[in-house]
């Protein structure tokens, strides 16, 4: 965005319901640091809160971007090395007014990305990968795209128990039932712990979504029960949703 444009953006801004923005600028403009000051002053005197956050990177890595994307310097007219140590030049004063700098040199986009949000959204560090937890039946076959799967035959199973069988995990006569049992209780809670300490290193390395399937013979009783019990644990925590892939098939 053209820095001039800055504050007439604000009027928009300020208006809306929005909270916080990201507002990008180089210097393509003839006039970008009268343009800039001016209007980071004016935020100023509106009390419009902002941070300048200055995104850097080494010579030698400018250059093979450049090259790699095809895309002309914001200073073209020059070779460029020179355009780069221009607007390395350039921006200097700006740079020394920043709140933070990221060097992105050796930085995937992901990577970058867990660094802004570390810096500005903290909250919702682990919130940004979907994660799916899907119960399932093996007789049926695995779920495809499944990363993690759990199998929970061993526990004590619904379908043998007369007046259980025709029910689902989502009938409260089951989960009463399944819960009976210390080992079911006993499996959930390590089950809990290894996913709430292992999610948040798929956050890390920058994985999109994560698939969680947890089956048992039929995919209608057990897995629904752990899969739901799960969901409700993490899901305060975490972006998940949980799916019954089997729950209604006979």
């Amino acid at each position: 965005m053209p820095p001039s444009l800055i504050s007439k953006f604000a009027d928009l801004f300020v208006q809306s319901e929005n909270k916080k923005v990201a507002l990008v600028c180089d210097l393509r403009g003839g006039t970008f640091f009268e343009d800039l000051f001016e209007s980071l002053q004016e935020l100023d005197q509106r009390g419009i809160d902002y941070e300048v956050l200055y995104l850097a990177a080494e010579e030698s890595v400018l250059i093979r971007r450049f090259k790699e994307t095809r895309r002309r310097h914001p200073m073209a007219g020059f070779s460029l090395p020179e355009a780069i140590q221009k607007e390395r030049e350039a921006l200097s004063e700006l740079r020394g007014k920043a709140n933070r700098e990221i060097d992105t040199s050796y930085l995937k986009p992901w990577e970058l990305k867990a660094k802004i949000v570390e810096f500005y959204e903290p909250e919702l560090r682990d919130k940004n990968m979907q994660i799916r937890i899907v119960s399932f039946g093996f007789k049926y076959g695995l779920p495809p795209h499944s990363d993690l799967v759990f199998d929970v035959r061993f526990l004590p199973n619904p379908h043998y128990v007369e007046h259980l069988a025709p029910l689902s995990g989502d009938d409260d006569q089951v989960k009463e039932y399944l819960w009976r049992w210390p080992e079911t209780k006993e499996y959930f809670d390590k089950l809990q712990d290894l996913l709430a300490f292992s999610i948040p290193f798929y956050v890390k390395e920058g994985k999109a979504s994560l698939v969680i399937s947890i089956g048992c013979t039929g995919g209608k009783h057990r897995s629904v029960v752990i899969a739901d019990q799960i969901g409700q644990a993490l899901g305060s925590r975490f972006n998940l949703s949980v799916e019954h892939r089997d729950i209604y098939k006979q």
